[in-house]
């Protein structure tokens, strides 16, 4: 909250001197001495807050629209990241009793009077970020901001805290208009959609087997609450919370179909899903249940109800993706099976939810054949509970057998092209070769200077990022600014300078990717980048980062150190961050001085060969530097180590929306064949024309030949003639 806001420095001091944003609060005293402590706090540690020429106000009001905007997408770290034994330790200074969680810390909320807490322990500390959440009063903030009421209390002798005495961040006209907007918006949907146990039998029957649903007991939908939206046939699913359980949100499921045997179905939330917080079916759980089911989808979840009859959650952005702000509402329960869905992807996410949700309380439903989604499941007839039986631990020790391997194995083979990983939509060569893109890999990345290597590796980040790869830009050699600028170019297909009115068009739809920006930029401490890439895995299910580049961040300072040995040590770190968060990192590096005539190679990778060694994939970006008509780019990939294809594929720059294509095939060899003729009977024409020419030529030559020797064995007098 406030202290990680301050930390934005220029932007909340802007928001606080404009009274014009502001809504009319009134202060507690105790609100003003904590907002005066933060803020003084934190100006201690603004190294330098700039001024506008002219005014005491610090930056315009279009200026914080635009850090708005690029604020939700930053990674930003705790300057002294916090840790849970730091945690404990100053809980027991403070003699706050507390209970070790599976991923929360548990203390009495300092939010209630005494006289009605009794022992309820209500108050959830992240073990992770600190980050803490009251569940009675809803009151949330970070470490410091406890830490500061903490405080407070102890200075004034009091026993509780009002929950007003920590402000929210004060909103703007604008974002007033837009929360305002979406409640109606909200409203309006929920109150315009009917039940479904309301639609006539035929109606409900095709609206069922439309999604697929036709094994869902009208009873079932009642009970979660499931609505349709009859101007276009959604589904509703609705977002109940707070301690009114008010209405704070819906999700709009359709169908569209493409051809006469597929259906695809889309998703879409009011509010957007940046601020849907939605464990949906979590009203429906009772404080006394100990086990439930998490699904992927709403739909799923419906499924696990009918077909066990135990409690079930539904993730609010699938297998992309579990909020930390909801694992303080899973902290009841003992035992969490994962259920995912029926795929490979489902797989990997259940594996990685399991580390945030404590392995030790996780089971996993192994997808595969006899295990397919829920709804699949219930729909085929299969016993849901029998597959939940049936479920593995996801803690496992350090040594195992090909017994405990074999399922794995087995799916593997099964989901060849699921295993192969995220194809690549706009690079299909890349795709034929390296398969696709797959977590927990390392990828080395090099090219020769100005040949375009950032702007090529950002179109193959945003091809992967469309698709729902949650991905996280490190850039230490070009601010965020300009990298953000030529990912929305590439995003638009078109250069925005000269389309300026479509901006806010294209920018809303960029600003829905899963597309985030560390704030560094030259030289970084690699304990400082390793924490914030930690930081983003567990906050937001990161998939892919990209460090651009490894000279750039290791810099040039300790030049009495082996910067080999440094590099080394280095790449050895992002291969174990890699493999150990099953996430895909993506190493751009600088390749060593080389002839122009000569193209780069593995070898040519600046460094020993630790980074050839520890990558997964080395793709180098090849460029002609002595030639420039189109094509002189190709993209190489050296080093495959999915199933060992390695190969080259050119490639054409679009200079005009900044994109990489790949040419036609045979595009170069057209131009070197000539015309044909357009039938045999031509081809027959010619060829006798050209005989007959052939004939006549050498009929010609031997009556010549004749004629010359005849002249010459007849006798000639002084009148020419012959005698």
């Amino acid at each position: 909250m406030w202290r990680g806001l301050l930390l934005k420095g220029t932007t909340c001091l802007q928001q606080v001197s404009a009274q014009s944003l502001l809504r009319q609060r009134h202060f507690s005293s105790q609100c003003f001495r904590l907002l005066t402590c933060r803020f003084l706090h934190k100006l201690r540690e603004i190294p330098c807050i700039p001024k506008l020429k002219g005014t005491d106000h610090f930056l315009s009001h279009n200026l914080i629209r635009n850090y708005k905007k690029d604020a939700k997408s930053t990674v930003e770290f705790p300057l002294s990241p916090i840790t849970v034994t730091d945690i404990k330790q100053y809980l027991r200074s403070k003699d706050i009793p507390f209970h070790d969680g599976y991923s929360c810390l548990h203390i009495p909320s300092i939010f209630i009077n005494p006289s009605t807490r009794k022992d309820s322990f209500s108050l959830f500390i992240d073990k992770t970020t600190g980050q803490f959440l009251c569940k009675d009063t809803l009151v949330e903030g970070s470490w410091e901001d406890l830490q500061d009421c903490l405080e407070v209390m102890q200075k004034d002798e009091e026993d509780s805290l009002s929950p007003r005495v920590l402000l929210g961040y004060p909103e703007s006209l604008e974002e007033q208009e837009e929360r305002e907007r979406e409640l109606r918006e909200v409203q309006g949907i929920w109150s315009s959609s009917v039940p479904l146990t309301d639609l006539q039998d035929e109606e409900a029957q095709l609206i069922k087997t439309m999604y697929q649903i036709t094994k869902i007991s009208n009873a079932t939908l009642k009970k979660f609450g499931v609505r349709l939206f009859k101007p276009t046939k959604c589904l509703v699913f609705p977002w109940f919370g707070g301690p009114d359980s008010s209405l704070k949100g819906i999700k709009l499921l359709s169908a569209q179909r493409i051809n006469a045997e597929k259906v695809t179905y889309n998703e879409a939330t009011v509010p957007k899903s940046s601020s849907y917080f939605n464990l949906f079916g979590l009203p429906l759980v009772s404080q006394m249940d100990s086990e439930v089911v998490v699904t992927g989808s709403e739909l799923d979840a419906l499924a696990v109800s009918q077909g066990t009859g135990l409690p079930s959650v539904a993730l609010p952005r699938g297998v992309n993706c579990l909020p930390p702000a909801l694992l303080p509402y899973l902290e009841q329960f003992k035992r969490v099976t994962l259920w995912l869905g029926g795929d490979i992807r489902s797989w990997e996410a259940s594996k990685i939810f399991s580390r945030k949700l404590g392995l030790r309380r996780c089971t996993l439903v192994r997808p595969g054949e006899f295990h397919p989604c829920p709804l699949e499941a219930l729909s085929q007839g299969k016993n849901l509970s029998r597959i939940l039986k049936a479920s593995i631990p996801a803690a496992h020790k350090s040594i195992v057998s090909f017994k405990q391997l074999r399922e794995d194995v087995y799916g593997e083979l099964m989901n060849t092209d699921q295993v192969a990983g995220v194809k690549w939509t706009r690079f299909p060569e890349l795709t034929r070769i390296l398969k696709g893109h797959r977590k927990g890999e390392l990828t080395v990345f090099t090219g020769p200077t100005g040949s375009g290597k950032t702007t090529f590796i950002s179109e193959l980040a945003l091809d992967l990022c469309m698709q729902g790869i949650n991905t996280l830009w490190g850039s230490f050699e070009i601010n965020n600014v300009r990298l953000a600028k030529i990912m929305l170019t590439q995003f638009a297909m078109q250069r925005l300078e000269e389309n300026l009115e479509q901006y806010d068009f294209w920018a809303d739809k960029f600003e829905e990717l899963p597309l985030y920006f560390m704030t560094f930029h030259g030289q970084q401490n690699i304990k400082t980048v390793l924490d914030t890439m930690q930081h983003a895995v567990y906050l937001y299910d990161i998939n892919h980062v990209i460090i651009d580049n490894l000279q750039f961040m290791m810099g040039q300072e300790n030049l009495s150190v082996d910067k080999f040995a440094v590099q080394d040590h280095i790449i050895g770190v992002f291969r174990k961050f890699a493999t150990n968060n099953s996430c895909h990192v993506t190493l751009i590096i600088h390749p060593r001085k080389e002839e122009d005539d000569r193209e780069l190679q593995t070898a040519s990778i600046f460094g020993s060969a630790k980074a050839s060694q520890e990558a997964d994939n080395v793709l180098i970006l090849q460029e002609k530097k002595l030639v420039t008509c189109p094509g002189r780019r190709s993209l190489q990939v050296t080093k495959n180590r999915f199933d060992g294809d390695v190969g080259i594929f050119p490639l054409d720059f679009i200079k005009s929306s900044l994109t990489f294509s790949t040419p036609i095939k045979g595009k170069l060899k057209l131009r070197k064949v000539t015309a044909k003729p357009e039938n045999e009977e031509e081809v027959q024409e010619k060829g006798n024309n050209v005989t007959l020419k052939k004939d006549e030529g050498k009929k010609e030559k031997a009556t010549k030949t004749a004629k010359a020797s005849q002249a010459v064995k007849s006798p000639v007098n002084g009148s020419g003639k012959a005698k």
